[in-house]
């Protein structure tokens, strides 16, 4: 007795386990995230040096070359890039896709703690990190708030806004576009500086000692054990103002006598527009394992909830990458429900049964849906990879049942019983069918396993469409003679080839009494279909449309930025074809901080002489 005979004359454990499969893949379903394309993981990694104060051409030579050549001597290295700034190096290492990454952060590490000791001994310790690729910004803002200044609104984003996202699951960072940085600025009178003969280099070094925190060991206090914590910052500005500052000579000046302290915004070093107005913004990157349509989901309701908390801040949506992922998902998911509807009514065209129909039709949701839960355990996403495989095999799924049912009705034509039919067409084609199945597995499997970036794309491909035929496949022996059994009947009356048969029959024919003609002619069509495929355009990934458009511009050194004209009033922009707003140049989001916001920290200080 083979399967199919048996789940024939026991079909309960059949039922019961396509229902489960059927209602696990349905659980499974409402969990799976949507978004664009796989989590690709690169092999970059990041080094971070800091030399307070050196000149960028100081550092070119001392830090960042002796840093190229050690990592350079790493086997697998592809890319090297280093960006220079006053007082950092940031040197980004992209390895070849096959290296590991743990063995890259390894090796990377070993590099640059060799060439630690011919460092400037003043640069603080090297940090050699991995990057963590999540693709683009799921969202971007810019945030307004009325009477604000640049400064209270960054602040607000850092303190308010990103600690309130940071806490929604699957958030892993928040960037901040424009705006500036509190700081305290102590502007040196270079007069009173030299009337009182004392340097620059003195007052920075006296701040810098005094203004710091450190541990003071141990006391004892109540007979209890108590730590001790030296702290010698001031609160505001006015107060550093007043900080009296030993000199070597053993003088003690304020350092009101000869700098004057503001409590301001740092220097800007980059700038955020909306419309023609500078704004801060801030961009919305994802975690690694998480889709991008809840994350913005959560998002979404957080910035709503911040509004709500505080009417004056108005939170602008500037781009986003949801609405296109959610629309490549929702065109998948419409191709899917349209090719397995004409591949139902292709089957009821040529059996011209209802039943068979149904008996036939009922493997394409069987064996998709417990694909669902395959793909839940494997930690696979509903993207553009694994919805292409659900579409590209939605036709393939009912062939192994309609070769079955077609045989069973082949059986009831010579006048045997349902049940008899089923079991002798079911052992009869049983090996064909089986091997028709296997053979769409290797078609598909072997993309699961193939190497480099491609292979990292096309695994989650291999693996849907083989697991989906394996369960048609499962059907097939199981469901569909088990279904034929109990739901078909013999045809009442003896049918008639129709027209297409007929045409059919006489070109089978035709071939068949002219072998060396035809096949002739098949290779010339296949020698034809080579010629067309080397004359197509090859692309890794097809280009789209997504109405957003992209400007790096560079200018030579000090160059400084010039506000432009005023953005047109409606009244101006409707009377000519401009673009909308949601095109705005660069995105960004801003918001100030109201009066309940807690007091910010104390800021940097910044020394101009």
């Amino acid at each position: 007795m083979n399967l199919s005979t048996w789940a024939i004359y026991k079909p309960t454990p059949s039922i019961l386990l396509f229902v489960m499969l059927t209602v696990a893949g349905l659980v499974a379903f409402r969990g799976l995230g949507i978004q664009g394309f796989p989590d690709i993981d690169f092999p970059t990694i990041m080094i971070d040096a800091r030399l307070p104060g050196a000149p960028p051409e100081q550092l070119e030579n001392e830090v960042a070359r002796p840093i190229e050549d050690s990592v350079a001597s790493i086997g697998a290295v592809r890319h090297l890039s280093t960006s220079i700034t006053d007082g950092v190096v940031s040197v980004l290492v992209e390895f070849d896709y096959e290296k590991d990454v743990q063995e890259a952060l390894v090796d990377t590490r070993d590099a640059v703690t060799r060439i630690r000791s011919t460092l400037p001994a003043e640069l603080q310790e090297p940090v050699v990190s991995r990057m963590h690729s999540s693709g683009m910004p799921v969202l971007t803002y810019a945030v307004e708030v009325e009477g604000m200044d640049p400064a209270d609104l960054s602040w607000f984003v850092d303190d308010v806004v990103t600690k309130k996202l940071l806490a929604i699951r699957g958030v892993a960072q928040i960037v901040r576009q424009g705006g500036s940085t509190r700081e305290v600025r102590v502007e040196l009178d270079p007069v009173r500086l030299q009337a009182l003969r004392v340097t620059a280099g003195e007052i920075s070094g006296q701040l810098r000692s005094m203004q710091q925190e450190a541990p003071g060991g141990r006391g004892d206090l109540g007979g209890q054990q108590q730590s001790v914590r030296l702290q010698g910052t001031v609160a505001d500005a006015e107060a550093l103002a007043q900080l009296s500052l030993p000199l070597a000579d053993g003088r003690r000046l304020r350092l009101a006598d000869v700098a004057r302290v503001r409590d301001t915004g740092g220097e800007r070093r980059e700038l955020a527009m909306l419309n023609g107005r500078p704004v801060v913004g801030f961009q919305v990157f994802r975690g690694r394992g998480f889709d991008e349509v809840s994350v913005s989901k959560g998002v979404r309701a957080a910035v709503a909830e911040v509004t709500r908390g505080d009417p004056r801040v108005r939170f602008v949506e500037v781009a986003n990458i949801v609405d296109t992922s959610q629309a490549d998902y929702d065109a998948s998911m419409h191709a899917m429900y349209e090719g397995a509807i004409l591949a139902v009514l292709v089957v009821w065209l040529f059996l011209r049964d209802w039943r068979a129909t149904i008996v036939s039709a009922v493997a394409l949701p069987l064996s998709i849906i417990p694909t669902f839960l395959v793909l839940s355990i494997l930690g696979y996403n509903l993207n553009l990879i694994t919805l292409l495989a659900l579409t590209l095999v939605i036709g393939i799924l009912v062939d192994d049942a309609i070769v079955e049912v077609e045989n069973i009705m082949r059986h009831l034509r010579m006048g045997k019983s349902p049940l008899d039919a089923a079991r002798d067409a079911a052992e009869e084609i049983g090996l064909a069918v089986v091997a028709t199945s296997l053979t769409l597995v290797a078609v598909f499997l072997p993309t699961a396993f193939v190497g480099g970036l491609t292979g990292a794309f096309f695994q989650q491909f291999g693996w849907t469409a083989a697991v989906a035929v394996g369960f048609s496949l499962l059907v097939a022996r199981l469901l569909t003679p088990m279904m034929a059994a109990y739901l078909l009947k013999p045809p009442k009356h003896e049918e008639v080839d129709g027209p297409v048969m007929k045409r059919y029959l006489v070109s089978v024919r035709w071939c068949l009494e002219h072998p060396f003609i035809t096949s002739a002619g098949a290779a010339a069509f296949f020698v034809a279909s080579m010629v067309m495929i080397s004359q197509l355009p090859n692309d890794f990934i097809s280009p789209k449309n997504v109405s957003t458009l992209a400007v790096t511009l560079q200018g030579p050194p000090a160059t400084r930025w010039r506000k432009p004209p005023p953005w047109p009033s409606a009244r101006a922009r409707s009377s000519r074809r401009s673009p909308r707003s949601s095109g705005s140049t660069s995105p960004s989001a801003s918001a100030s901080r109201p009066a309940t916001c807690a007091t910010p920290p104390p800021a940097p200080c910044a020394m101009r002489s």
